[in-house]
C-alpha cells in the first residue's frame, strides 16, 4: 500500500517527483537491499568456476573480492543512467540495474579451471555485447515479435534449470570438496537448510520489506548459525575486514583483453533475451507505479542504457547488468515512483563499490550458506520461467516447438561430452544449453506458422498431449 505521508497520490504516481530526502534515502537503500544478494552472486559462481572462489586455495581468491567490489559499483552506475539518463541513454523511470543471472549458462563454460586466465575473452565478451545490446535499442521495438512467451518462457526456465546443480554443490561444501568426506556432511547442509528455511518463513508469513528481503535475512540468518557452529569464526571476519582496503578506484582492463568467439557470440545473442527482459520490466513500472502503458521512447532509452552500462561494466571488470525484476514488484508495493528514490539506492551502490571492506565481509560468507540462498534463487528462476509459460497457448504446434527445443538444450547441457569433437567455440555456445534451446525455439517458432493436426503429435506423447490453453483466448473459445 502507497505511504501517502511521502507525498499525494499524483506525486506518487509521478517518476520525477522527488520526496523528502529524510525519506527517499530509506526507501532508495531498501530496493539494494532487495537485490543486493541476487546482484554479487554472479560473480561468486563466475569465480567458482574458474577455480579461485569460496573453498578454494587459488593464490587468486583476492580477485574475488574486486569482482565483487565491481558488480556493486556497475550496478550503481548502470542504475543511474536509468534514473538520471544521459541524452537519449536511460528510461527516466525508477528502474534498478543489476548482475544479470542470464549469461551464466555462457559464462561458466568460458571460465571453467581456466582461473584468471579466462577472465580477459570473458570481459572482452561483455564489452562487445554491451556495445551490441546498446545498438538493439534502434530496433528493440520491431524484433519484440521474435521472441514471444513460448521462446523467452523457454529461456527464462533454461537458464534456471542450468544453474540449480551450483546451489546443490554449493550446499554440500562446494566444487573444491568434492570427493571428500566433508562433501554434502549433514553440518554443511544444515547451514544451507537455515537459510532456506528462514527465507521461506519470511516469504509466506511475513509483509512488506521483511518478506522482499527475505533471501538476505535468511544468509544473515545462515551467517550466524555459521558463527556458532564454528564453520566461520570471528578471527576469520576480523582478518578479511583488516586486510581489505578502506578506499579503490577501478582498473580498466585489469585482466587484459582477449578476442574469443565463442565469447562475443554467446554474449551478443543472449542480450536480444536480456532486452526483451528489460522492456517487459519497463512495461511493469509504468504499469505498476503510473497505471499507463511505457511509451517507445522509455523503451528504447531503457535498453540503450543496459547496452552502455554492461559495456561500461565490462572495461573494467564488472559482468552484463540488467534490469532488476525485483524491483519492479517493490515499486508496486510501496507505489512510490520516484526515479530520484532510485537514484539514492544507486548512490549507496556506488558507494559500497568503492569501500572493498565491504566485499571483504561479503567473502567470508560461508560457501554452504550461500549455497542455501542460491537454490532459493535459482529455483525461483526456474518458476519465473514456468509462469511465463504459463501465457502460452499449449497447442500442438507449440508443444512440438518446446519439446524438441528443450530436449536438445537441456541434453547437450546434461552431456557436453557429447560434442567433444566440436570446434572449442561452437562447443562453448551449443553446451550451455541456453542458446542451442533459445534459437531452435525462436526459428521453429518463425517457419512454423501452422497448427499440427492431432494425429501428428499424439503418437509420440504417450497420452500425455495435454490440453492447456494458457491465459490467451483460444479459436474454440471465441
Amino acid at each position: 500500500m502507497a505511504d501517502t505521508s511521502i507525498g499525494t497520490p499524483a506525486q506518487l504516481r509521478d517518476p520525477n517527483y522527488t520526496p523528502p530526502l529524510h525519506k527517499a534515502v530509506p526507501l532508495g537503500i531498501q530496493h539494494v537491499l532487495a537485490m543486493f544478494v541476487s546482484n554479487v552472486t554472479p560473480a561468486i559462481i563466475v569465480a567458482g568456476a574458474a577455480g579461485f572462489g569460496f573453498g578454494s586455495n587459488s593464490p587468486d581468491f583476492p580477485e574475488l573480492l574486486y569482482l565483487i567490489q565491481m558488480s556493486m559499483l556497475f550496478a550503481g552506475i548502470a542504475t543511474l543512467l536509468q534514473t538520471i539518463t544521459l541524452g537519449p541513454v536511460g528510461a527516466a523511470l525508477p528502474i534498478v540495474q543489476g548482475t544479470s543471472f542470464a549469461f551464466l549458462p555462457i559464462m561458466i563454460p568460458l571460465v571453467a579451471g581456466k582461473g584468471v586466465d579466462g577472465l580477459a575473452a570473458l570481459f572482452t565478451g561483455v564489452i562487445s555485447g554491451g556495445i551490441f545490446h546498446g545498438l538493439l535499442g534502434t530496433v528493440i521495438g520491431r524484433i519484440r515479435f521474435a521472441l514471444p512467451p513460448l521462446v523467452t518462457g523457454l529461456v527464462v526456465t533454461m537458464i534456471g534449470l542450468a544453474l540449480v546443480k551450483v546451489g546443490i554443490q554449493y550446499a554440500a561444501g562446494g566444487v573444491p570438496a568434492i570427493g571428500t568426506p566433508e562433501y554434502g556432511s549433514l553440518l554443511n547442509w544444515s547451514a544451507a537448510l537455515v537459510v532456506i528455511f528462514v527465507t521461506l518463513g519470511l516469504k509466506f508469513f511475513t509483509r512488506g520489506m521483511l518478506s522482499v528481503s527475505a533471501v538476505l535475512l535468511g544468509l544473515i540468518a545462515g551467517y550466524i548459525y555459521a558463527l556458532m557452529t564454528g564453520m566461520l569464526t570471528l578471527e576469520a571476519v576480523s582478518g578479511s575486514w583488516s586486510q581489505a582496503a578502506g578506499f579503490a578506484l577501478p582498473q580498466p582492463f585489469k585482466y587484459g583483453v582477449e578476442f574469443s568467439a565463442a565469447a562475443i557470440i554467446g554474449f551478443c545473442l543472449m542480450s536480444f533475451v536480456s532486452a526483451v527482459e528489460t522492456v517487459g520490466d519497463v512495461s511493469g513500472v509504468t504499469k505498476g507505479g503510473a497505471g499507463r502503458e511505457a511509451t517507445e521512447e522509455e523503451i528504447a532509452g531503457a535498453t540503450y542504457a543496459d547496452g552502455i552500462g554492461t559495456a561500461m561494466a565490462g572495461f573494467f571488470g564488472a559482468f552484463p547488468n540488467t534490469s532488476f525484476s525485483q524491483n519492479v514488484g517493490l515499486i508496486a508495493m510501496t507505489g512510490v515512483m520516484s526515479r530520484h528514490v532510485v537514484t539514492c539506492g544507486a548512490i549507496f551502490l556506488i558507494v559500497c563499490g568503492l569501500v572493498p571492506k565491504v566485499g571483504a565481509v561479503i567473502r567470508t560468507v560461508p560457501i554452504e550458506v550461500l549455497g542455501g540462498g542460491v537454490i532459493v534463487m535459482f529455483g525461483m528462476v526456474v518458476a519465473a520461467g514456468v509462469s511465463m509459460l504459463s501465457d502460452v497457448d499449449w497447442n500442438r504446434r507449440n508443444m512440438v516447438i518446446f519439446a524438441i527445443s528443450l530436449s536438445i538444450g537441456l541434453g547437450l547441457q546434461l552431456e557436453p561430452g557429447a560434442l567433444q569433437h566440436m570446434p572449442d567455440t561452437a562447443r562453448i555456445l551449443l553446451t550451455s544449453g541456453l542458446l542451442p534451446a533459445a534459437l531452435i525455439a525462436i526459428v521453429l517458432n518463425l517457419v512454423l506458422p501452422q497448427e499440427l493436426a492431432g494425429e501428428a503429435t499424439e503418437e509420440v506423447s504417450g497420452g500425455l498431449s495435454g490440453h492447456g490453453r494458457g491465459s490467451l483466448p483460444h479459436e474454440d473459445q471465441a
